[in-house]
């Protein structure tokens, strides 16, 4: 099991934060849902680690 990581850890991070909003400009709100559902199982998929994904839930949902 590895540690899900919570300190900043993404090169680049205002550019990745600019790129996620801009993916979104335009999009309604059921669009926007859908594109971020489909990101987090995109990422997820990539993680593959169901203990990294069950911890990242908990952390989501601001649970311990």
């Amino acid at each position: 099991m590895s540690d899900l990581i919570l300190t900043p850890n993404i090169d680049g991070v205002d550019d990745f934060y600019a790129e996620l909003i801009a993916t979104h400009e335009g999009l309604s709100d059921a669009d926007s849902q859908a594109l971020n559902a489909r990101l987090v199982l995109v990422m997820a998929n990539h993680i593959g680690d169901r203990a990294t994904l069950s911890q990242a839930l908990a952390a989501a949902a601001l649970k311990s």
